[in-house]
């Protein structure tokens, strides 16, 4: 197949180099627009650009295909391809793009739909305490989300699984789905099926307004809140009138200890009372320093045992 590929983060970038390894041809890429990064602002390129420009492919980086995008929708109907595959591209695609492939628009998305539709399907998998989650691909229609379901593939989320973890694991397996997908597709071995409607639960973005722990709310919460928001926004807490970026944790027990939420329980291993259990740091970030594995971070600044985390 003659495929355009549309996508834009590091989520993206595995389907987008299977397809440059398998028997396709991609004939160009769309991704957002470069944006400034870093102290300095610099203009950075998105991972999907920096992967397609080596192959030397031709990037189209409009700022909207929906408004005043008569121009790259021209771009794509002259290109005629078979197929465009998408994967977290953050534009919406109208509908003069959606019919122009004879094979569709394929998403990728990192759920199993209907469940999770929106921006943060993985991280609120996570959040939620999902023990199972997974990819599907999906003929994109004009709604979020809300296309005919082609293929799924489903994994279990690990007790200690963060969702930048779990993203990384889901693109990879997006990655060889869509492929899969692309082959039942033009070989007639896919029957399109509806997604459930009344199964249907929406993730938005996250923001930094989730960061702060609540070490009132139960144990499993509080690690499930942890391991969702790493490493973005990164779950936080103040120690000693600092912020503390917290990563990575465990439960170390769900039997409520004889402190209250956010006393330190044992200062060796910095753990911390929560409603009812005691959960553990594992990988934290102090102000002005950088991240580190807990037992790192205490050689450095030991606890005494006497702190309040919050």
């Amino acid at each position: 197949m003659n495929i355009i590929f549309m996508g834009t983060p590091d989520f993206a970038v595995p389907a987008l180099k299977a397809l440059y390894d398998s028997k396709h041809t991609v004939t160009a890429v769309f991704c957002q627009p470069d944006k400034p990064k870093g102290r300095g602002y610099k203009l950075t390129p998105p991972p999907v650009k920096v992967v397609a420009e080596e192959h030397g492919t031709a990037v189209y980086q409009p700022q909207s295909l929906k408004k005043n995008g008569e121009e790259y929708i021209g771009i794509i109907s002259n290109l005629n391809p078979d197929c465009i595959v998408v994967a977290a591209y953050g534009k919406i695609l109208p509908k003069a793009v959606l019919d122009i492939p004879k094979y569709g628009c394929v998403n990728i998305h990192g759920s199993l739909l209907p469940k999770y539709r929106g921006a943060g399907p993985i991280q609120w998998a996570v959040l939620n305490g999902e023990k199972e989650t997974g990819i599907t691909t999906m003929l994109m229609g004009e709604g979020l989300d809300t296309g005919d379901i082609l293929l799924q593939q489903s994994t279990t989320i690990g007790e200690n699984e963060t969702a930048s973890e779990l993203f990384d694991r889901l693109a990879e397996m997006g990655a060889e789905l869509m492929l899969k997908t692309l082959n039942q597709l033009e070989n007639g071995g896919i029957v399109p099926h509806k997604q459930e409607e009344s199964d249907a639960t929406y993730a938005p973005m996250l923001s930094k307004d989730m960061c702060p722990i609540d070490f009132t709310q139960p144990v499993r919460k509080v690690h499930n809140h942890i391991c969702g928001l790493s490493d973005w926004p990164c779950a936080t807490t103040m120690l000693n009138g600092k912020r503390l970026k917290v990563y990575k944790s465990e439960i170390v027990s769900e039997i409520p200890s004889d402190k209250l939420p956010g006393e330190i329980v044992d200062p060796k291993i910095f753990s911390v009372a929560c409603s009812d259990g005691v959960i553990r740091f594992t990988e934290v970030q102090a102000e002005g320093s950088k991240r580190m594995k807990t037992e790192d971070y205490l050689r450095g600044k030991p606890l005494s045992g006497n702190e309040k985390l919050g």
